[in-house]
């Protein structure tokens, strides 16, 4: 019963993707797996899928590859699942994917289910910009700000180390960003200069 919906889910007349089509393969697999109860289960297969698709392009090239065989795809998708002890309703999506020919949108369905199942169960993730690492204190303190001055409750905070930034941060909301970096003060300077604004102060 389980292969025969994950079946319905494969349209071999598609030739092409779009985002719209990955998020329909997506909410489809996501719709299955809570008719399954599987759903934690497959978002954490997802989680582990996500950082193998960032984590090495091969895997990537390999399943867009239009030279490569499917039973290598297969194969190769069957070691990934096994390294990731994955579920086998994962498993046997993914190899239905192969088996119809849409293996190369892998990638765009692992990225919908993710930010689907993230605004099913309402996480925002936010994230951090600093010059350099910081501490879980800051890292707490700051989704403790968050939560008091916005409606989001469930956070994710992400963060990212750009040394260019020399100090302070960039805080990103959603479409909301907050740069309170010495960069931004830099170039907020120098375009004052640049439009005359302190000679003009001086005089």
């Amino acid at each position: 019963m389980q292969l025969l919906h994950i079946h319905s889910l494969i349209n071999p007349n598609v030739s092409m993707l779009n985002p719209r089509l990955a998020g329909r393969y997506a909410k489809s697999l996501i719709d299955l797996s809570i008719e399954n109860n599987k759903l934690e289960e497959v978002y954490n297969d997802m989680l582990f899928l996500h950082k193998v698709v960032k984590g090495n392009r091969d895997f990537v090239v390999l399943l867009k590859s239009p030279v490569v065989k499917g039973d290598k795809k297969r194969a190769v998708l069957d070691a990934v699942s096994t390294a990731g002890n994955l579920s086998q309703l994962t498993i046997a999506f993914g190899r239905l994917l192969v088996t119809k020919g849409r293996e190369s949108f892998f990638p765009e369905i692992i990225e919908a289910f993710i930010n689907q199942y993230k605004a099913k169960k309402e996480i925002y993730t936010v994230t951090l910009t600093t010059a350099g690492p910081v501490s879980d204190e800051i890292k707490e303190a700051i989704v403790s700000k968050v939560k008091s001055q916005t409606a989001m409750k469930n956070i994710e905070l992400k963060t990212i180390v750009k040394e260019e930034l020399i100090g302070g941060f960039l805080l990103e909301l959603g479409n909301t960003l907050v740069d309170a970096s010495i960069l931004y003060d830099l170039n907020k300077i120098k375009s004052q200069f640049m439009n005359n604004d302190f000679v003009y102060k001086l005089r």
